[in-house]
Order: structure tokens, then C-alpha cells, then sequence
């Protein structure tokens, strides 16, 4: 298709020819009329073109073809070239330059302004951060507060899953619970007679006598009528009812005769009462070893945790409490024998035998003493 010609906006096409007529002079024959107008091609209509009038063609759809082969025209090698589009290193700042604009950082007189920061500014951060960090403390200390106050400082909250006591014992050896020693090596055992006499020193008879009371054997000593927060008063255990392994009678506690002690206690359970009623037994025997190789034991005061130094009422009420003793001695323990003995809690509700806790009613520990 041809492009059509450009027709100024309001005039029709046909409208041409009878403007330029109107324009020329007037004439007073038609001939000459049409001699001047002859030579003009007519138009498919029969109609003359004017000759000042010009064609003219859009050329908007051109040049969107040729911004298009531009964009798919390869790159030139010179736009390749990345290396010019690479930052330019900075020149190095020497010292004193670099000491300037720290001390314009630090302090511009200029602009009035320290680290960057005007007066105003540097007020209002430390407005901001002061309020919110005095917000912060005072919210801890409502929340420590309220947990101080939910808590009961003399019983646990919930103590329902309390399982039933273990045994612990004294002294122990550098590797844990053995106690290896040769009788005529004073070094080899002196570590044992220490621990002991350190262990023994609260229950010497003058201070039992001066902080705790005698109590009624063999019967619970119940305290609960007094008031929540007051201090309970404590059953005596002396030292010398030890005996022979009081430390008394001997300072060295049957280590230096191959006739050792070993103390031992069952753990504090609060409010805890152990036996039902019936006193806790303890038993000692050689687990690996063989039993004639242990030998007699002997038992003091007695192989029983007498029922008056329970229930225990807590570390703030019980203040001078000190845990019953059993003290066993091997009197003729079979030299340079190691043997595993074995000493186990004996009584109603009593757990002895707990493949996962060692220590829950019963603790092993190795015996070997040489001449």
C-alpha cells in the first residue's frame, strides 16, 4: 500500500482544487482555464493534484527498525574492555591526613558536632538508651521478684518424684572410690587419716553437746507443729560412739594396723522417712574378691541409721544438722588382695539394686591393702 498524502486537520480532500480556484483571478473565457490546467495528470477521480503541495511519509516505524538492529549488533572489542571500568585506586592517605580527619572526627569546630554528632543529637541517644535500659532493670527485678515470692524458701515446690535415698562414703582414693595403701608406707595412707579426721571434725562430743540435744531413740523426732521459718532443733551424734574409728583411740584410724575405716551415710532427703517406721539396716559384703578374703566387719555404733534424726527439714530450718554414721572396719582383710566390696541400704521402700544409679542404695568401692 501506498502511504497516503498529509491532509492538514479539518480539510477534506476533494476541497483542495476548489480553494486554489477561488484564489486565482477570475477569467473571461473557460478555455484558457483549462490550457493552464492541462498539463496536470488527473487524479483516479478525474480530479488535478495541486503542485505546491507536498507528501509526506511517517518515518517513526523506520527508526524503531533500526534502534532494533542496533541492540542486536555485537559488542565492539572495546566495550569488552573491563579494565576501564574497574574504580581508579585511591591515592594514600599519609599520616598527618589521616590524623586530621580523626581530630575533625573526634571534634569539628565547623559544624560543632563530636564523632559526627551534634549536642542535641548525642542528648537524645543517651535520653533513648538510659530510658530503655532503666525499663529493661526494672522489668528483671519485677520478674525476680515475682519468682521470690512464688518460691517457699524452706520447702521444694514439687517434690513428688523424690527418689529413695543413696550412700555415700568416706574417705576416697586419688582414682575415685578405691583406697589402695600399704600399711608399713605411712604416705600411702596418710591422705586416707586426713580426709577422715577432716570429715569427723562437726561431730566432736563439745560441739554436739553445745549446738544439738538428746533425742528419744528409735522414734521419728517430728517437729512440724512449730511455726513454718522456725529454726528445728537437731539430734546429737557424737564422735566418740565411733570407737575404734572415732580417730580417738587411734589417730590413724586402723591404716597403719591393715585394719582400715571407711565412714558411711545415707543422703539428706527433705522430709524424708526412711523405713516406714522400721530403722535402715546396712550390710557390707565382697562383691568380687571372695568373702574369706574380706573377713569379718565390724559395725559402729550399730549397722542401723537410727529413725530420730528424721525427717530432715532443710538446710535453713536444720541448721545444725549433722548426718547419722555407720563406720565399718576390716579388721582381717586378706593382704595384698584386691577385693570389691560392696555396702547396700536395707529397708521398706528402700531401692538397692538400680542398674542405671550405682549410688542409689548402695555404693562399691575397691579394697586392697598390702603389708
Amino acid at each position: 500500500m501506498f502511504p497516503q498524502p498529509y491532509v492538514p486537520s479539518g480539510l477534506h480532500p476533494h476541497s483542495t482544487e476548489e480553494n486554489s480556484r477561488i484564489m486565482e483571478p477570475n477569467t473571461t473565457t473557460g478555455g484558457d482555464e483549462e490550457q493552464l490546467h492541462g498539463d496536470d495528470p488527473p487524479n483516479a477521480t478525474g480530479e488535478s493534484k495541486p503542485k505546491g503541495e507536498l507528501e509526506m511519509v511517517p518515518v517513526s516505524h523506520e527508526e524503531e527498525q533500526q534502534e532494533e538492529l542496533a541492540q542486536h549488533q555485537p559488542l565492539e572489542t572495546e566495550d569488552l574492555d573491563f579494565e576501564k571500568w574497574k574504580p581508579k585506586p585511591k591515592p594514600k592517605k599519609t599520616f598527618g591526613q589521616n590524623m586530621n580527619e580523626l581530630k575533625k572526627y573526634l571534634w569539628n569546630p565547623e559544624t560543632r558536632e563530636f564523632m559526627g554528632r551534634s549536642g542535641k543529637s548525642w542528648s537524645l541517644i543517651l535520653l533513648f538508651y538510659s530510658a530503655l535500659y532503666i525499663f529493661l532493670a526494672a522489668m528483671f527485678a519485677a520478674c525476680m521478684w515475682a519468682l521470690m515470692w512464688s518460691i517457699n524458701p524452706y520447702a521444694p515446690t514439687y517434690n513428688d518424684r523424690v527418689m529413695p535415698p543413696g550412700m555415700m562414703m568416706s574417705p576416697r582414693g586419688l582414682n575415685g572410690f578405691d583406697i589402695y595403701f600399704n600399711a608399713s608406707d605411712h604416705s600411702s595412707w596418710a591422705r586416707y587419716v586426713e580426709a577422715l579426721e577432716a570429715y569427723l571434725k562437726p561431730y566432736d562430743d563439745s560441739i554436739q553437746e553445745k549446738r544439738n540435744i538428746q533425742c528419744a531413740r528409735d522414734a521419728y523426732f517430728m517437729q512440724d507443729e512449730e511455726e513454718e521459718g522456725a529454726e528445728r532443733k537437731a539430734c546429737q551424734f557424737k564422735r566418740s560412739w565411733l570407737r575404734e574409728c572415732s580417730g580417738l583411740q587411734d589417730p590413724n584410724f586402723g591404716y597403719s594396723e591393715g585394719k582400715p575405716c571407711v565412714l558411711l551415710k545415707m543422703n539428706r532427703i527433705l522430709g524424708y522417712l526412711p523405713g516406714q517406721g522400721t530403722p535402715i539396716n546396712v550390710t557390707c559384703a565382697a562383691k568380687r574378691g571372695g568373702p574369706e578374703n574380706l573377713g569379718e566387719i565390724e559395725f559402729f555404733p550399730k549397722s542401723i541409721f537410727n529413725l530420730m534424726y528424721y525427717p530432715y527439714y532443710g538446710k535453713q530450718r536444720h541448721v545444725n544438722y549433722t548426718n547419722p554414721l555407720i563406720a565399718v572396719r576390716f579388721p582381717r582383710v586378706q593382704l595384698d588382695t584386691h577385693i570389691s566390696v560392696q555396702c547396700k541400704l536395707n529397708g521398706k521402700g528402700i531401692i538397692n539394686d538400680s542398674p542405671n544409679d550405682r549410688f542409689l542404695g548402695s555404693v562399691t568401692f575397691s579394697l586392697e591393702v598390702g603389708a
